[in-house]
């Protein structure tokens, strides 16, 4: 079971750390994104924010940012009303911009999954962020609350996430598929990321999992093929006899901009879409190749330095 880090990080360093969940209807273009955050600037008191966009299909958004921050009895963060630990999730983010609120319970639909390969890296400085997904497949079930308009949720398809470090990668993808057209129990989870280490920024490097078939199959290393843009991202992933080829997109209109900032001073602009739609080419040792596809049960999310990509951002600021 994942733990909060933050109430063990020192005083005098940074940190920032993320517990989200993301779930899609079914059969509609319709999903919601949530994200409750820890930012830390080194020597500071930590502030808390809570994010949250609904796509029906274009996105409504909301943040707020507190200081009233705790790790409940049994849960893994708590931000004023909004709480999230296993099984639950419940609170709002009410700002100008959109008035949200839910109450959500969710039942894991496959077993915890740490990104990274060793697991001493999770304790190591390098890499500077760290990630795993405590429920990379799961069902929701509840009810989201924007602006006066209430949806049910009956056992919609998404996952839980959790990633955390004193630093954001330079620039990063993240992918996740569900419920894939005739195969509703296959996923993927991958976090593909530069990494910049003094001078020198790596290539793609990628981790992550596919489930098909009934098999879960690790994914790791150089990234063969990434190709991205704000709209698409064109990948290749492999790992012990499995080569994923896949490409996920989203039209302009239903794209999310934030501002990320860092613990230590600058900033990324980050866009996101949580009703993406997904192709994979799945290719296993002795087996037939694999083809998934979903219209909008795919997340993409690209994290970037530049501010020239003309998705507008939402009237946040961060950390």
């Amino acid at each position: 079971m994942p733990e909060a880090v933050f109430p063990h990080v020192e005083a005098k360093r940074g940190h920032y750390e993320s517990f989200y969940l993301r779930a899609c209807h079914p059969s509609e273009p319709l999903g919601v994104w949530i994200r409750h955050t820890v930012h830390k600037r080194p020597g500071q008191q930590p502030r808390a924010s809570v994010w949250f966009t609904l796509w029906d299909p274009r996105p409504h958004a909301s943040k707020v940012t507190l200081d009233d921050l705790s790790v409940p009895a049994g849960g893994w963060i708590r931000i004023a009303d909004s709480t999230f630990g296993p099984g639950r999730a419940t609170g709002s983010a009410r700002s100008e911009q959109c008035d949200a609120s839910w109450d959500l319970t969710y039942e894991p639909a496959a077993p915890p999954f740490r990104h990274l390969p060793i697991e001493r890296m999770y304790t190591a400085p390098i890499p500077r962020t760290k990630t795993e997904s405590p429920v990379p497949s799961a069902s929701f079930s509840g009810s989201v609350t924007v602006d006066g308009r209430t949806i049910e949720l009956s056992r919609w398809p998404g996952m839980v996430g959790h990633n955390w470090g004193a630093e954001h990668a330079e620039r990063w993808v993240w992918l996740h598929g569900i419920a894939f057209d005739g195969a509703g129990a296959d996923w993927i989870d991958a976090a593909i990321g530069k990494v910049k280490l003094g001078p020198v920024t790596t290539p793609w490097i990628g981790n992550g999992c596919l489930h098909a078939g009934g098999r879960s199959h690790r994914l790791g290393g150089r990234a063969r093929t990434l190709r991205e843009s704000p709209e698409r991202c064109e990948f290749q992933l492999r790992g012990k006899g499995v080569v994923v080829t896949g490409e996920v997109s989203a039209p302009r209109d239903r794209l999310v901009g934030w501002v990320y900032a860092d613990p230590a001073g600058g900033e990324h602009n980050t866009i996101n879409c949580s009703i993406a739609s997904m192709e994979l080419r799945v290719e296993r040792d002795g087996e037939p190749p694999l083809e998934l596809r979903t219209d909008s049960h795919g997340v993409y999310e690209l994290g970037v330095r530049e501010r020239d990509h003309g998705v507008p951002l939402q009237p946040f600021d961060d950390g």
